[in-house]
This record gives C-alpha cells, structure tokens and sequence, in this order.
C-alpha cells in the first residue's frame, strides 16, 4: 500500500498549525508576564506565529533583543541635537559612555517551561 503523502499533508497540516499556535500562545503569554514592565508596550508587542510549519514567538520592538540579550558598552551620541540632556543632568553632554546593560531574558525563561499538552 502507497501512502499518498500530499494528502496526508493536507489533513494534517492544518491540525499541525492549530497544535503549534496554541503552544505559541502559551509560551507567549508567559514572556509577557517575565517581561520587565515600565511602559508595558514591550509585554504587549510579544506574539505568536505560524508561518510555513515554523511557529515564532517575538516582538517586533528592537529593544526586545536588547533587553533579552543586555547590551555591551557602547556611546550615546545625540541624534538630531548638538548635544544629550535629560531632567537631572548637571548640562548638556556631547556623548555619553553607557556601561551597556545586563541580560533581562524572557523569551527563553517562557520557552524552557516545561508543559503538558492541552
């Protein structure tokens, strides 16, 4: 007996997808809760995707890279100014030295949860 495997693709397929969503879903909502929070727009970028049997669970926002990774020391130089300031700063800076920032993972720590199946 020969198994038609396009067929069997197409039935399973979707069934796959479904199954993978809903794990995306759930390691999803996790990052958001081990998100650091200030604004909350980093927690509320944080989704799911299935494209092509892959799923994917990121964000869109540049800074999630930073804060899963942490940065390492770097200079701030202004952009669209002659110099830096900010409420508390003795006057305007030319640059500033950044120390770089520590690791604040929660895309990994929401994806090695060990789960059940639904």
């Amino acid at each position: 007996m020969e198994i038609d495997h396009a067929a069997t693709e197409a039935h399973l397929g979707p069934a796959i997808d479904d199954l993978m969503m809903d794990l995306g879903k759930m390691i999803a909502a996790d990052a958001k809760d081990f998100a650091p929070r200030k604004s909350g727009d980093l927690a509320e970028s944080i989704r799911p995707e299935v494209n092509d049997g892959i799923l994917r669970v990121g964000s869109d926002l540049a800074r999630a890279e930073w804060m899963e990774e942490g940065t390492p020391a770097h200079v701030i130089r202004p952009k669209n100014a002659k110099a830096l300031f900010w409420p508390g700063a003795e006057h305007p800076w030319a640059l500033v030295n950044h120390p770089g920032t520590e690791p604040r993972p929660f895309l990994r720590p929401a994806l090695w949860i060990k789960r059940e199946a639904p």
